[in-house]
């Protein structure tokens, strides 16, 4: 079922739609709202410099040393904020419109990721570019990505599949780019921190640069109005109009994208601004007719977002103390707002419709399976042959064959020490999640469903960040039990809001997805409060690598794996009954609701021990289970060995050419897969489009 966005033009009452002193009302109150907080803003910071001493300051008559600090930093920074609000909100606003989904915005478009990567390309060739033109380097990034999400989603093509495309790409992009900070981590110095988002500003020059930029973007969208308005009507009635409908939507896409590359450009990526600042005004369309146009909804839409980024900054440094505050980027606290958000937005959901069967029904012979599970053995022996003797330093057979039997030399004892943890934890932590992601496409019967997708990954990476960085000293066991804590906590909170109606296919991913923006921000919340100069250790980890893993890191996840293969084998005839519909499971006898939450648990350690092993990998749940379903059918007796198996290959195989395709330098894990799993992703999502 499709699901359109545009605020309906019809509605309000027709006395409240006659009154445009009312509408001019609402928008007074709401730029009052926004001066108001930007003189709180200019209020906060770490020097003593309080309303008095800003007033002074304004008005040219404070000592030398206030004036610096609000000419200087506090006007700039409430500049900035007033700017990059304004420039997101305006860009949501169109994007939604023209795209006809509420969900449509920098963030879920894959706009700020576009941005990033291919700023983080030229950063790493060294090359120095002034504002204005990195300005047009982000542009152009973010313009390819949203080009490419809107044309995978459509317009009016659905809010999941908007979602899940921009989200996919996003994942994509993001990983490319933290594998360039981890290859050359002098040149990118700083690009982590800045795509957390701040509107910290040292002077006027960033906002007076990128003034011009926002206002070009700003002006062409306004001259679009009645063109835009149109388009709302549906592309039929916009062409009986006269109106260029693939014109119109490219313009205004493009003029977004510019407003985004200024924002980005001058704060960061500033998350999910553009998604919330249009759902703030659209309750006021109900009740004001005015706002329904374009001509008012745009400029609106632009002081809602800079109420909300000066808002986030305004509430953000008076909970957490001055000095901490500093180094807090108003980005998470946007995108902390923004998770709650989609959360929110997935609840109003209409479309309960489960998914259905995820693949066509096939049962291929017994010689089949057994031909599979045979090949992909082999296929396994000789990649964690390949893993162990290939590396920095290449080994031969006979070396692996003297240290097992305890004759080898130092130098060879020392890098089979250090080597055969780390495929050993990739084997397992991809047999893990590839039967997590069974599990959970079993019981949630949505074929796009998977640990990383539905917020459980971010969740145990999340609890695990938690301990390492406030226990630098924690075990295995412990960061493990950390992990299963995060994952247990995200899972209740996304399988508990998306049970009613038997885990609806929208409601489930949207709110998994919101979760999942949720950790991520308040991962980086915690990197950057606990460790902020050293982003290159935490992005190691949260990339998926194996880096350093012993054999007792690799220990918690083969204790939980063993007997949940044994369960998910013996309990295997309830795992196809699960799969099936709502109605058969309680007709032959099984009751579905234990048999859903047990299977749940069992998904949920899985994905926590594996991210407790090796890091966050994606994709992995997702590729595995559909691969294994088109190789021997749907029965889970041939699924999940056949998808543990794929598990394992893709995960040490990605970690193998992690370690060797650049050595001495090394990439995780997690950002191999993420490249290879973001197209099969998007292919997916273009094959049930069709």
């Amino acid at each position: 079922m499709t699901i359109t966005s545009t605020p309906p033009l019809t509605g309000p009452p027709a006395a409240a739609a006659s009154r445009p002193a009312g509408a001019a009302a609402v928008t007074a109150a709401l730029a009052l709202l926004v001066v108001a907080l930007a003189l709180v803003d200019l209020t906060q910071g770490t020097a003593a410099v309080g309303p008095a001493e800003v007033w002074k300051a304004l008005t040219g008559r404070a000592e030398a040393g206030d004036a610096s600090v609000v000419i200087a930093s506090r006007l700039p920074r409430a500049a900035a904020g007033l700017l990059v609000g304004a420039a997101l909100g305006m860009a949501g606003a169109a994007l939604q419109a023209v795209s006809r989904n509420v969900l449509a915005a920098p963030d879920t478009l894959a706009v700020n990721a576009g941005a990033y990567l291919l700023l983080g390309v030229v950063t790493v060739t060294g090359i120095s570019l002034p504002l204005l033109a990195s300005s047009g380097v982000a542009f152009l990034g973010g313009l390819a990505a949203a080009a490419l999400v809107l044309g995978l989603s459509g317009p009016g093509g659905g809010t999941v599949r908007l979602v899940l495309a921009g989200s996919a790409l996003a994942l994509g992009l993001t990983s490319v780019t933290q594998g360039l900070l981890l290859l050359f981590p002098q040149r990118t110095e700083g690009l982590y921190q800045w795509n957390q988002g701040s509107i910290s500003q040292n002077g006027f020059d960033g906002v007076l640069q990128m003034l011009p930029v926002a206002l070009i973007g700003a002006a062409g969208l306004l001259l679009l109005a009645r063109r835009v308005d149109a388009l709302a009507l549906g592309d039929d009635a916009a062409r009986g109009l006269g109106v260029p409908v693939r014109g119109t939507r490219v313009a205004v896409v493009v003029l977004a994208a510019l407003l985004s590359a200024s924002a980005v450009t001058l704060a960061g990526p500033i998350g999910f601004v553009g998604l919330c600042a249009p759902a703030l005004v659209r309750p006021l369309a109900r009740r004001h007719r005015a706002f329904t146009r374009a001509r008012a909804l745009v400029p609106v839409a632009g002081l809602a977002g800079a109420g909300l980024v000066l808002g986030s900054d305004v509430l953000l440094r008076a909970l957490v103390p001055a000095r901490s505050a500093v180094a807090v980027p108003t980005g998470v606290v946007t995108g902390l707002v923004g998770a709650v958000f989609l959360v929110g937005m997935a609840l109003r959901v209409k479309d309960t419709a489960s998914a259905g069967a995820p693949d066509r029904l096939r049962i291929p012979g017994r010689t089949v399976f057994a031909a599979t599970v045979a090949g992909l053995v082999l296929v396994l022996v000789a990649v964690v042959v390949a893993a162990v003797l290939l590396g920095d330093s290449k080994l031969l057979f006979g070396d692996v064959v003297n240290w097992l039997r305890g004759s080898a030399g130092r130098t060879v004892s020392y890098v089979l020490d250090t080597r055969v943890p780390r495929v050993l934890a990739a084997l397992l932590a991809g047999a893990a999640l590839a039967l997590s992601g069974t599990l959970v496409q079993a019981v949630t019967r949505n074929p796009l469903a998977e640990p990383g997708v539905l917020g459980v990954t971010g969740g145990a990476a999340l609890g695990a960040v938690a301990l390492v960085t406030s226990v630098p000293a924690a075990g295995a066991w412990g960061v493990a039990g950390a992990a299963f804590t995060g994952a247990t906590v995200t899972a209740v909170l996304v399988f508990g809001l998306a049970a009613r109606g038997g885990f609806p296919q929208n409601r489930l991913v949207l709110v998994g997805v919101g979760v999942s923006a949720g950790t991520t921000a308040l991962i980086g919340l915690l990197i950057v409060l606990t460790d902020p100069f050293n982003a290159t250790k935490a992005l190691t980890w949260l990339s998926g690598s194996t880096y350093g893993r012993t054999f007792p890191d690799a220990l918690p996840v083969a204790a939980v794996l063993v007997p949940a293969l044994v369960v998910a084998v013996v309990r295997r005839t309830e795992l196809d009954l699960v799969s099936l519909d709502e109605d058969t499971p309680g007709l032959l006898g099984l009751r579905l609701g234990r048999a859903r939450l047990g299977f749940l648990a069992l998904a949920v350690l899985l994905a926590a021990t594996a991210v407790a092993a090796a890091g966050t990998i994606g994709f992995v749940g997702l590729v595995a289970p559909h691969a294994a379903r088109s190789l021997v059918g749907r029965r889970h007796v041939r699924v999940v060995p056949v998808a543990v198996l794929l598990g394992a290959v893709l995960v040490c195989v990605a970690d193998l050419l992690g370690r060797t395709v650049i050595a001495p330098a090394q990439l995780g894990a997690g950002l191999m897969t993420a490249v290879v799993g973001t197209p099969y992703f998007l292919y997916l999502l273009v094959r049930g489009r069709r």
